[in-house]
């Protein structure tokens, strides 16, 4: 039997050798583990300032990498902003979404688990996938591990919750014998409701046991943007039978939904942090720590009751800006990064981070020179972004997302926002009929037509059959 990775370390001396025994070899490629959380949006981290959520374990990566303050999702929606970050590429590009056909073979062949595996590494996916079509064989291992139920009945007859599930299949992987570098990537349901039980109490965010009883003495603070005032004042796409407003309606329009949901939320955001914690001790155990780059990311943002909606799937700032953190233990440094980073920044960061070549066809950018403590001297002050599910509750749009300002043309209904980050940083005003902001707008627009027409043109909706 040949040596296990420990053994062989130590029997180097902690280093390889060259084949005449006098030199070092290169340094071995990083392992990779990329954590995914659903429905999490940025500031929902305790490292990112909330007052009373407890994320220990993600907090320690952030005081010793790099935590982006400013991370996007070019659409706030699971399956497209998975999409994106398998492809680097915007969902006007991949054109995969919910109740869309299937990504392209040929943007999966171009995507990170499959050229990762091409240029040696092993490479493993746990939880949802939530994409189509599946790219098992991209992957050495692979489990989809899903929701709906949550709790997982399992061959004694025990339940056991998906969080915990997606932990232990990757303490099992990073455990194996296998020399090769390794991409991991562990992709959790949570924070995601449970849509088809709506019990406030029990069933509409079931977390996973260990976090039971958490929160419990805490009073959940309203939304800040609750007074009615603030949804009032939106149009009429965005009112009840908008999709915000009929989830809302399921989760937060009462006091008590509102309190047993957000304390069950949040029991599951701690409890993706005990996950996380538990795949940092396995590293630890089996001698891969220094040599493993960690990355959490939010697959999409979460309204949360703000402006008396739920869900995500808008322009605001609360769908679109996630968590992001890169820790790197090669590199010493703890630091916010204030320059903009995109799920789409994950797939050509990956590749760099293993020695890959990037395909052309990526729309982000590497993160990698970032992770390394350097500081690139042009980078983007602005990104597109959309929403082009085909459901009438979700009005379809599209728009820029800039330093200061914010542009969302609702392009169906006929319908502009503008927003100054500067002057309104809740974006709680509409500047498109101000005369002081006309060239804004203008600019704005044409910013908003270059965007999208270089990423494949006007949406058209698919023709009925």
């Amino acid at each position: 039997m040949g040596m296990t990775r420990r053994e062989a370390t130590a029997a180097l001396g902690g280093a390889a050798l060259s084949m005449f025994g006098c030199e070092s070899a290169a340094p071995k490629p990083p392992n990779i583990v990329f954590f995914l959380a659903d429905d999490q949006r940025n500031d929902s981290l305790g490292c990112a300032g909330h007052p009373f959520l407890k994320t220990p374990n993600i907090d320690g990566l952030a005081r010793q990498g790099v935590r982006f303050e400013n991370a996007f999702v070019t659409t706030a929606i699971c399956a497209a902003s998975r999409a994106s970050i398998f492809t680097g590429l915007v969902e006007r590009t991949h054109g995969y979404t919910f109740g869309k056909p299937p990504i392209a073979p040929e943007q999966l062949a171009n995507g990170y688990p499959a050229l990762l595996k091409k240029a040696g590494y092993r490479t493993g996916f746990c939880g949802k996938y939530g994409v189509q079509p599946k790219q098992d064989e991209y992957f050495d291992e692979y489990e989809e591990i899903n929701r709906n139920p949550y709790f997982h009945e399992q061959t004694d007859g025990t339940l056991r919750h998906e969080t915990d599930l997606c932990a232990d299949f990757a303490e099992k992987f990073v455990a194996s014998e296998d020399e090769r570098p390794f991409c991991l990537s562990v992709s959790f349901n949570a924070g995601h409701a449970e849509d088809g039980d709506l019990r406030p109490a029990i069933g509409h965010y079931p977390w996973p046991p260990a976090t039971d009883g958490m929160y419990e003495d805490i009073v959940m603070p309203e939304p800040r943007l609750a007074d009615p005032k603030y949804r009032e004042v939106l149009p009429e796409f965005f009112g009840e039978d908008s999709m915000n407003r009929l989830r809302y309606h399921w989760r937060w329009d009462t006091p008590e939904k509102y309190q047993a949901n957000m304390r069950a939320y949040f029991r599951m955001l701690s409890g993706i942090d005990l996950a996380v914690g538990r795949v940092v001790e396995a590293l630890e155990d089996n001698g891969l720590a220094d040599n493993t780059i960690i990355v959490y990311m939010g697959d999409n943002g979460y309204m949360m009751g703000d402006r008396g909606m739920a869900g995500k799937w808008n322009h605001y700032e609360q769908s679109l800006h996630v968590p992001l953190i890169v820790y790197d233990p090669r590199v010493k440094q703890s630091r916010v990064e204030q320059r903009m980073a995109l799920n789409i920044d994950l797939a050509p960061t990956f590749l760099e981070l293993g020695g890959a070549e990037l395909p052309a066809q990526y729309q982000g950018r590497s993160l990698a020179g970032f992770a390394r403590g350097e500081q690139p001297t042009e980078w983007r002050n602005d990104f597109f972004c959309e929403h082009l599910m085909e459901r009438a509750e979700i009005p379809k749009y599209e728009g820029v997302r800039g330093e200061r300002y914010v542009y969302a043309r609702y392009f169906e209904n006929d319908y502009e926002f503008l927003h100054d980050l500067q002057e309104d940083p809740d974006e709680l005003v509409n500047y498109t009929d101000h005369a002081d902001y006309a060239d804004v707008l203008a600019t704005m627009r044409t910013r908003c037509d270059e965007l999208r027409d270089s990423y494949g043109g006007q949406y058209e909706s698919p023709v009925a059959v």
